[in-house]
């Protein structure tokens, strides 16, 4: 594909053609891959996104909680039953 102009290039990436291409890819069109023009960029910046998400995810799983009577929760579990007036 050919875009001619600073201005088009950066419209590309909000219209429904680019939308598809990265949906086949399996990645959703997100901010973060605006500018990217190579495939395997956009997939190796998903992988690496997706990692470092991952691992802030497990991070917050993996802190416990624990109430008054010494029962220990994930911070999930003890938020929820927190809010629900349970704890």
């Amino acid at each position: 594909m050919s875009i001619w102009g600073r201005r088009a290039f950066e419209r590309h990436f909000g219209e429904p053609q680019h939308q598809h291409g990265m949906r086949c890819l399996g990645i959703p069109s997100l901010k973060m891959f605006h500018g990217i023009t190579q495939i395997a960029d956009a997939q190796a910046l998903w992988q690496a996104h997706q990692a470092s998400t991952t691992d802030a995810a497990k991070a917050l799983d993996e802190e416990e909680f624990e109430d008054g009577d010494g029962n220990v929760y994930n911070k999930k579990t003890y938020e929820d039953l927190r809010r629900q007036g349970l704890i």
